[in-house]
Order: structure tokens, then sequence, then C-alpha cells
């Protein structure tokens, strides 16, 4: 009887262990529902949820339900919010601007020795983001990017010709002193703000983002696309350090396989993902403006010239160096 009763017992303790063990964890990203990183996120969550036996779910916030990637970064660091797949905010530490530096990747083979697992650019970035609290599990290529512009326009035979067009730029440096090299007015407006003020002739324009972003967000205010390829954008895949440190060690483990395998898909379609929205933004009526690899190649050595000195010299020169010197 006494047999059965401290059976009867321990049986009841390991269940609440396992209870007491099971962990949600809350995941913001950018997108709308539906969108390709909504999906690619859902099916990492698929993912780690088989491979811990439910011991470790993620539930899954679009479309910057749980705050903009600048206030979620700052909540993951004190444990508010647990993860998130999104830029790096540079307004948490503006040493992060290093990882959108104009012209840094000329292509997606040099992109994923910068920022792909052990690249000189990654292991920086996790640097930065584990002085916060945050741990990085994954990187997450989007696309390189370019102008979307809500009027028609033509690239002048100089490229970087003065175009008397205004265009939104977000607030850091490293893409005002971009807009200015191309050619453009630059006009810091929170990215909140930016629809309605292409909508409404504020400006006439946006840079910072790329062809998926433009597509998801201003595509009804998208008449012109101009892939420049002004910079590589990649999000992370970032956790709270401590709450990761207080899953067992067989769960974090789960969840490192399944992050670095979830990079090593993204990496393989990026490329193709990001034709495609190109793709998506000319059946949406926009004139996508071919920029030719020696342009490319003129626009990206003007802007290393006059503009990296004074990125660089915002970002911390002895840091930026550090790193660039590895590249």
């Amino acid at each position: 009887m006494i047999t059965k009763s401290l059976l009867g017992v321990a049986v009841a303790t390991a269940l609440l262990t396992n209870i007491t063990q099971a962990v949600e964890l809350k995941v913001s990203h950018v997108r709308p529902q539906g969108a390709t990183v909504d999906n690619d996120i859902r099916a990492l969550a698929d993912t780690v949820a088989k491979a811990t036996n439910d011991s470790v779910t993620m539930r899954v916030y679009p479309a910057s339900a749980l705050g903009d990637y600048t206030v979620v970064q700052e909540r993951i660091s004190v444990g508010a919010v647990d993860m998130a797949v999104q830029p790096a905010s540079a307004a948490a530490d503006r040493r992060m601007q290093l990882g959108v530096l104009p012209y840094l990747a000329n292509n997606y083979a040099e992109a994923r020795e910068m920022f792909g697992p052990n690249g000189p650019v990654r292991a920086a970035m996790e640097d930065l983001y584990a002085k916060q609290d945050i741990k990085v599990l994954a990187a997450y290529p989007v696309y390189f990017g370019g102008v979307a512009l809500n009027v028609d326009a033509e690239l002048p035979a100089e490229i970087t010709a003065p175009k008397g067009i205004k265009i939104r730029v977000p607030g850091i440096k490293s893409f005002q002193l971009l807009a200015d090299s191309l050619g453009y007015i630059g006009s810091p407006i929170a990215f909140s703000e930016a629809f309605t003020a292409v909508q409404t002739g504020v400006v006439d324009g946006v840079i910072g983002s790329g062809a998926e972003g433009y597509y998801a967000s201003f595509r009804d205010v998208t008449k012109t696309y101009i892939p420049y390829n002004t910079h590589f954008e990649v999000w992370y895949l970032i956790v709270n350090g401590s709450t990761f440190a207080d899953l067992s060690e067989a769960d974090q483990q789960a969840m490192l396989q399944a992050s670095a395998d979830w990079e090593s898909n993204r990496w393989a379609a990026a490329e193709a993902d990001q034709a495609a929205n190109e793709k998506r933004l000319a059946d949406n009526g926009a004139t996508i403006l071919a920029v030719s690899d020696a342009q490319k190649k003129a626009l990206a050595d003007k802007i290393r010239a006059e503009a990296w000195p004074e990125i660089i010299s915002d970002i911390g020169e002895d840091y930026a160096n550090s790193v660039l010197k590895g590249l």
C-alpha cells in the first residue's frame, strides 16, 4: 500500500515537472500574416515543437503586433518578449548600422560569406546582441534593397545625378547618406508614417527596403521600382539570452539545430524569392528599371568613397575597421 502511494506521488511529481518545464515563447515579426517570413517562422515553430516533444512551443505574432521592431528588440533584451525575427535596431546600439552598410556585399555569394554562419559581420552582430542579453539563433536573408517611387521615372545617363525627388529614409545615418549619394533628397520619416507620406505626396518614394518589403507595404503607391542593390537586408532570429539559458540542454540543442536548418533553407531560397517579389511589383503595375552590373559597380565605388567614411565615423572607426578588415 505504501509502495503504491509512493509510486503515485512519484508519477504525479514527474507529470508536474513536465508541465512546469513546458514553455511557450512569444515570437514577433514585422510582416502581415501569410507573408513568406510568417509562413517560414510558423514552419520553424512546428519543427521545434516536434523536436522537443512540445516542451518548447512558439506563438507567432505577425505585423508588429507586439510593437515596432525597435521596441521589440528592447523588450527582448529585458525579457518582456521572448523571440523575434526582424531587422537589427541601431537605436539600441548605433554600431548595428554595420549590418546595413550600403554596398557591403555585391551578390548573394558574398553576402553569405559575410552574414552566414561564421561570417565576420554575423559574428560582430551576434556579439552586439549578446551585450543586450539577446542570443542569435539564425540569420534570415531577405533581399538586396532598392528605391520605390510613386512617380514615373527613368534612370539618367549619370546614375547618381540629382533627381529632384524627395524620398523617405529611415532615421539612420547610413540610409540618409545613401539617399544623398544616389541623387535623391532624403527625408527622415518613421516607418509607421511612411505610406501616408507617400500617398499624400509629402515624399515621392521610399528607400530602406527591397521588393519584398515594398510589395508587402507600399505596392499601392509604387509606380517605379529601381533595384539598385543598395544594401543587403538580413533579419535575425533572436531570443532573450536568459530565457534560452533556462531551457534544458536537450531543448537548447533542438532549437539550435532547427534554427540552423531553417537558415540554410532560407539562404537557398532568398535570391529566387527576391526575383519573385520584383515580378509581383511588376504584375501590380510598377515599372522595374533595370540597373546594369556596370552601373551597380559605379554606385558601389562612389558610395564607398563618399558615404562610408561618415557612416563608419558614426559607427565608430576602430570598431568598424576591426570588422571590415576581416572581409
